[in-house]
């Protein structure tokens, strides 16, 4: 593959990888900063709808000014091939971070969950839909902070790209809406990221199998196997979380990733964690038996005595617990202070009528 020496004012430094549009390392040589800038390749050039999508994602790119977003800082045409200069990201993708067991523990996995929730929140106010929510897309560095990378199928309110039934994504996150080919709404992001969500969690894809028919059949037809979660003891409200963010129905899904960035934030601030140990089982309700000898509330035993004194069992069962008998003292104290009250109340009035 032959490689640019120079694109504009941008000297290229190094290959960082790509497919039908490649991505450099370069260094801009009038601000001397270093940038990473992505170049359409000859056959997405050629191809008009690859051309125009590349030039919407710059034009869409351009406006969306987030801390957790890539910022982009110019696009142009050199020798008839489209680039986009964009920041220069340390780090690595979410992908190798999951794969090696770099995102830390539950607390920092659930702060990258809110830090994409919010990026998304925020295209999803400037009308924009990602599509193509995954790890890939994602940078994390060596302090947890995320960019949100490649909007490259990402879709404005009103821009009709795609030809018909050409369903763009990458399989493992489509929503089923996207899968059929039907109209998008931020819904379809939601979904995305409670798959993401699950693996990040996890470690784990929320979906299994190789082939695209196997894969697009368990997300129409099949709910998310949630054992995973279980195993690695992520929280009972988290497990529901992601469980609401994939319903197969959009619908069904939270109203927008503003309210599940709520939800998790609570969740951080609140120092939610793993859970412990499996929670007990529900004690099952006593059934009353056939005999007479029905469980009734037991009496408040005498220190040293095995049986309750027989005057306790004169009293109405509600009466004969240590509740009830406390209720019964109070009562007795209050009718004792009104009795002298109205005593005195009739000696003093004795007193004034003589």
């Amino acid at each position: 593959m032959e490689h640019p020496a120079r694109v504009g004012k941008y000297a290229i430094e190094k290959f960082l990888g790509g497919s039908m549009s490649n991505v450099y390392r370069a260094k801009d040589t009038v601000l001397g900063r270093q940038v990473a800038i992505k170049i359409l390749t000859k056959e997405g050039a050629a191809d008009e709808e690859s051309k125009s999508r590349f030039l919407q994602e710059a034009r869409m790119a351009s406006n969306i000014i987030h801390e957790n977003i890539i910022s982009v800082y110019d696009f142009g045409e050199d020798q008839g091939l489209p680039f986009i200069v964009m920041e220069y990201l340390e780090g690595e993708s979410l992908r190798a971070a999951i794969r090696a067991n770099r995102t830390g523990d539950f607390l920092r996995r659930m702060k990258i969950s809110l830090q994409i929730a919010r990026a998304v929140d925020y295209i999803h106010s400037k009308k924009v839909i990602h599509r193509d929510i995954k790890p890939e897309n994602i940078n994390i560095d060596a302090m947890g902070k995320i960019k949100m990378m490649d909007f490259g199928i990402a879709k404005a309110d009103g821009m009709q790209l795609t030809r018909a039934g050409f369903t763009l994504g990458t399989p493992y996150y489509m929503a089923p809406e996207q899968v059929l080919g039907k109209a998008l709404t931020p819904q379809a992001d939601v979904y995305a990221f409670g798959v993401l969500v699950f693996e990040l969690l996890s470690g784990e894809r929320a979906l299994s199998g190789d082939k695209v028919e196997a894969i697009f059949e368990s997300i129409l037809n099949q709910p998310l196997n949630m054992s995973p979660l279980h195993a690695h003891k992520v929280p009972p409200e988290v497990v529901g979380l992601i469980g609401r963010c994939t319903a197969k129905q959009p619908s069904q899904r939270p109203p927008g990733l503003g309210a599940v960035a709520d939800e998790i934030e609570l969740i951080v601030r609140g120092g939610v964690r793993q859970v412990s140990a499996p929670a007990a089982p529900p004690i099952p309700p006593r059934e009353k038996a056939d005999d007479s000898r029905v469980l009734r509330p037991g009496p408040l035993p005498e220190p040293g005595d095995e049986d309750p004194p027989a005057w306790l069992e004169k009293l109405p069962p509600r009466f004969r617990s240590q509740g009830g008998l406390m209720v019964l003292a109070g009562a007795a104290v209050f009718m004792l202070f009104a009795v002298f009250g109205l005593i005195y109340i009739v000696l003093r009035t004795a007193n004034v009528t003589r």
